[in-house]
């Protein structure tokens, strides 16, 4: 009798990558003359990214410096989960970034009921923050992982630890 073959389907992101990121914007936003003189910074502290600038214009553009760093590290924009523009101290702006780890409940229900309608032979289940998907055909788990990257359920999903038996 055949085992299962299996893999998980996660929500994850490069820390390391994103904090060099946020240091490669800093450089720049420091370096351009359009913000020569500037209040602009940005950080990162507890899976945030905060943005400070002057006004709402150079926010944007220190943004859009930050967005171009993280695309080019591989962190997929879809991660980011930006608050209001919101005013602070000294004549300044500020925008919470926070930064998407793992697949909640309404999400995972959602990859599972995708899966189920779709009549591929796999089982789903829910792990904490991410969802098993097993099988006995490695086309199967094939089809169903085209199928879950052809959906776009608003964060960036990967597919780790395959298991063939």
């Amino acid at each position: 009798m055949a085992k299962d073959n299996s893999f998980d389907v996660v929500s994850e992101v490069n820390l390391q990558e994103v904090d060099n990121a946020i240091n490669q914007a800093v450089k720049e936003i420091n370096n351009r003359f359009d913000f020569k003189g500037s209040k602009t910074k940005i950080t990162f502290e507890n899976n945030q990214i905060i943005i400070v600038s002057d006004d709402d214009f150079k926010l944007k553009s220190a943004k859009d410096v930050l967005e171009t760093k993280l695309v080019k590290r591989g962190i997929d924009l879809k991660a980011l989960s930006y608050g209001k523009i919101e005013e602070a101290a000294g004549n300044t702006v500020r925008q919470r970034a926070t930064l998407i780890q793992g697949i909640d409940k309404e999400k995972a229900k959602m990859i599972t009921k995708l899966i189920k309608n779709s009549k591929i032979k796999v089982q789903c289940t829910i792990q904490g923050n991410q969802v098993r998907i097993s099988g006995k055909n490695r086309d199967d788990l094939q089809a169903a992982i085209q199928l879950i990257k052809d959906e776009d359920f608003g964060i960036p999903l990967q597919f780790i630890n395959f298991r063939t038996f």
